[in-house]
């Protein structure tokens, strides 16, 4: 898995490319939530962190963790929102106990959930 490095998490933010992070999962008896966040820009100066707890639908077959069902349907995620990119970096470590050195561009979420499932 390629990680972005500090400086190409930021750039990517600034572009407005939004970045992502695999956080875990935790099992149930009889089902699995996988547990990732997201950090896009929206507008001028604002970002916003996204945390996203869904049921693991998924298989080597199917990856799309996008559209897997959310634990909570009335609210899908948890939306934060921030005035700079320091500040959205700083909170999803904080609060969530994400790592700068472990995001990956958007859409490379689905290899995170890949190799989750190659690990378990």
């Amino acid at each position: 898995m390629k990680y972005l490095s500090s400086e190409q998490l930021k750039t990517n933010l600034s572009l407005g490319k939004p970045i992502e992070q695999w956080l875990s999962h935790q099992k149930h008896d009889d089902y699995t939530i996988l547990k990732w966040l997201r950090i896009d820009k929206e507008k001028d100066p604002t970002y916003s962190v996204s945390y996203i707890e869904c049921f693991d639908e998924g298989d080597e077959d199917f990856l799309d963790i996008y559209e897997f069902a959310p634990v909570d349907p009335d609210e899908p995620y948890t939306i934060n929102s921030f005035s700079n990119i320091n500040e959205a970096l700083t909170f999803a470590i904080d609060k969530y106990q994400a790592s700068e050195s472990r995001f990956v561009a958007a859409g490379m979420i689905q290899e995170e959930y890949k190799e989750y499932l190659m690990a378990r």
